[in-house]
């Protein structure tokens, strides 16, 4: 495939992107369009949500006429399996933005695209599990990036062209057709999910955009020429999309909070609460990626040492740790310490207070050796005489002992008074 015929691809593939693009922006931002019975989202927010379509209809279709044509040569094989691997994670994407699906089925589907793409480019058993491993991981890991306006099609932006000086400098220019289709379609489509944005990438685009990303790597590493550094500059490539997973799942852990949950701690989270705007958090991110992509190709094009890689991974460890420092999580409502109604605590006082002067006053009364009279005897017993207490050793006429009412807290005399009128 010659020179031409890769900037033919890329620029149909703008044009259709930016075609399809704007129609489905005009219809997403038409005001009549109706809202969902039911209480659900409105359709307008469905379609700014699957606008992704746009972006994968276009970069599948110039692809896929180039392959028609016989763009491709010897390798229409690999680049066919590709991009059927990508367009069937796409479709996935697509109908988990519509209805979300689980994610184990989600998961044994990119297995599934993943292990048509090895055996199509036809590597061997061990290189084939090695590549469908990474292809998942990274389409994962660039998936996750699409938690800001922007910043996903940025950064795959400067990751396709990355791959593609990787396989141009590799002298296969058939690998390099996904890639120049793929930075052509980020191209023209991030006009319209810049913040704010019209459109959305989704599950379907950002599915697409990572495993496009993720096998074209894994082909152009397994076509590299003996020699090249190509195991360690390749993987450089999705330098930030691994430190992106690598922050959440860090901060989760430490937070005691599940993998799965989808939370507001992504690198564009984090600078936000910082004061830095949507469109300066896409752009920072993609510097950040230019780096590593950079130095990945020029290591892949024996232009830079092998060593140089560790900069960049030194200074990604250092920025993950740095923006682990952020606060990601809201601190836990502590509920109010309940507090007893004024009207409960004076009664309880109360009550405490009682206590203490009855048995106050019980004591005053067997100081003073008074004794309590009896309550009431049985018709047959012997009264006491007026003015004496009933003593402790009082008897009723059946011979039982009398046992003394509790004490009331009030003086002896008043008592005595009080059982003189019940006798």
């Amino acid at each position: 495939m010659n020179v031409l015929g890769i900037i033919a691809s890329g620029v149909a593939a703008l044009f259709i992107t930016v075609a399809l693009a704007k129609s489905a922006r005009r219809v997403a931002l038409r005001p009549h369009v109706p809202d969902e019975p039911g209480g659900r989202a409105p359709r307008a927010e469905a379609l700014r949500r699957t606008g992704g379509a746009t972006a994968v209809l276009g970069v599948g279709t110039a692809t896929g006429v180039a392959l028609w044509l016989g763009a491709a040569d010897d390798a229409a094989g690999s680049v066919g399996g590709l991009l059927a691997g990508a367009g069937i994670v796409a479709a996935l994407g697509l109908v988990h933005d519509l209805k979300p699906l689980w994610a184990a089925l989600r998961l044994g589907v990119q297995i599934a695209a993943a292990i048509v793409v090895v055996c199509l480019a036809g590597l061997s058993p061990a290189a084939g599990i090695l590549a469908a491993l990474w292809i998942v991981l990274v389409t994962n890991a660039f998936a996750l990036l699409d938690h800001a306006d922007g910043l996903l099609t940025a950064v795959g932006l400067v990751t396709a062209a990355g791959l593609l000086t990787c396989a141009l400098a590799g002298g296969d220019p058939a690998l390099a057709l996904l890639p120049t289709t793929l930075v052509a379609g980020l191209a023209g489509f991030l006009l319209h999910t810049w913040h704010p944005a019209r459109l959305r990438l989704g599950a379907a685009g950002a599915q697409f955009t990572g495993f496009a990303l993720a096998a074209s790597g894994a082909l152009i590493q397994a076509a590299a020429p003996s020699g090249r550094a190509a195991w360690a500059a390749l993987p450089a490539l999705a330098t930030v999309a691994l430190a992106d997973s690598a922050l959440v799942l860090i901060s989760r852990r430490r937070a005691a909070r599940s993998p799965l949950r989808d939370a507001d701690d992504h690198i564009a989270h984090r600078l936000r609460r910082v004061r830095v705007t949507v469109q300066g958090a896409a752009v920072l991110t993609a510097l950040w990626a230019a780096v590593p992509v950079a130095t990945g190709a020029l290591v892949y094009a024996e232009l830079l040492h092998p060593a140089f890689l560790l900069l960049p991974l030194a200074g990604t460890v250092a920025a993950v740790f740095a923006l682990l420092r952020i606060p990601a999580y809201a601190p836990p409502r502590t509920a109010p310490p309940r507090t007893a109604s004024p009207g409960v605590t004076h009664s309880r006082t109360a009550s405490s207070g009682a206590t203490p002067s009855r048995t106050a006053a019980a004591r005053r009364t067997e100081a003073s050796g008074a004794t309590i009279p009896a309550a009431a005897s049985a018709p047959g017993a012997k009264g006491s005489a007026p003015g004496q207490g009933a003593s402790a050793g009082a008897r009723t006429a059946a011979g039982h002992p009398t046992v003394p009412p509790p004490p009331t807290g009030r003086p002896v005399a008043e008592t005595a008074t009080a059982a003189a009128e019940r006798g």
